[in-house]
């Protein structure tokens, strides 16, 4: 009797197991033209599907030329003494005898940013106790200056190299423009352009038709930075050669076109 009950109850088991095995079959799949079941991870590829971007994707490259219309100028003084205080001094006076040449050149006070302040020591090595030891101390003050009239910038330099005499140091040069929105959006328009004639070639030769522009990113407008100059002090040329030159600002743009 109790083996006739224990084999009733392995049956209904084993049926109550295939019937949730099919259930959980039906629900986790598809059934394709045939009435086959196909599990739904692989609906995707028979139906096509693709989670990639689709469509024309291209880059373009515009660039204009400019004529740099500022310079920006990074100057100032060091001096090195023994103590803090005799460097602090000294690099005082002749920071403030370079600001007033500045000025008395038409510079603004406004057009004057410090850039770097420092204190440092000075020190060398000992052979005879095997330490370093300290010297002096060496005191540093640098500035940024925007030049507005470029034709003054020569002068601008022999008049700070005079004030600052052997104290003075100018780090680099460089030009720019001071309002450069509409070479950015000149540039910009022949970046569009650019693309947009890649990607109608590439559209007849694929022999599709061109979209809709879908997706567009754009980097660049960049100016080259600033140019390497000696360090002056007095006794320079008496007439310092400045040329600006011309800039190059270019833009570059990504888009993506859908294809119809």
């Amino acid at each position: 009797m109790k083996k006739g009950l224990l084999l009733v109850i392995g049956l209904v088991l084993v049926v109550s197991l295939l019937l949730i095995g099919c259930e959980s079959q039906e629900s986790s799949g598809s059934t394709n033209g045939q009435g086959l079941s196909v599990p739904q991870n692989l609906s995707v590829s028979l139906t096509g599907g693709s989670s990639q971007q689709t469509g024309i994707w291209v880059s373009g490259t515009g660039e204009v030329t400019a004529t740099p219309d500022v310079a920006i100028l990074t100057l100032g003084v060091q001096a090195q003494e023994t103590t803090v205080k005799a460097a602090q001094s000294e690099a005082a006076s002749a920071m403030a005898a370079v600001v007033n040449a500045l000025k008395a050149n038409g510079v603004a006070d406004k057009d004057i940013q410090t850039q770097w302040y420092s204190i440092s020591p000075v020190t060398k090595w000992d052979d005879k106790t095997n330490e370093q030891i300290t010297t002096g101390y060496s005191v540093s003050n640098m500035v940024i200056v925007k030049i507005r009239d470029i034709s003054k910038a020569g002068t601008i330099i022999d008049a700070v190299t005079e004030a600052g005499g052997d104290l003075t140091r100018i780090n680099g040069i460089n030009f720019t423009v001071d309002n450069p929105t509409a070479y950015y959006n000149q540039a910009r328009e022949k970046a569009m352009q650019d693309a947009a004639a890649k990607a109608q070639q590439m559209a007849s030769l694929a022999g599709v038709n061109l979209g809709k522009a879908i997706y567009i990113s754009e980097s660049g407008g960049y100016i080259p930075g600033p140019y390497p100059l000696r360090d002056y002090a007095a006794g320079a040329s008496a007439s310092t050669p400045i040329s600006p030159g011309e800039l190059n600002i270019t833009i570059s743009v990504s888009v993506g076109y859908s294809i119809e």
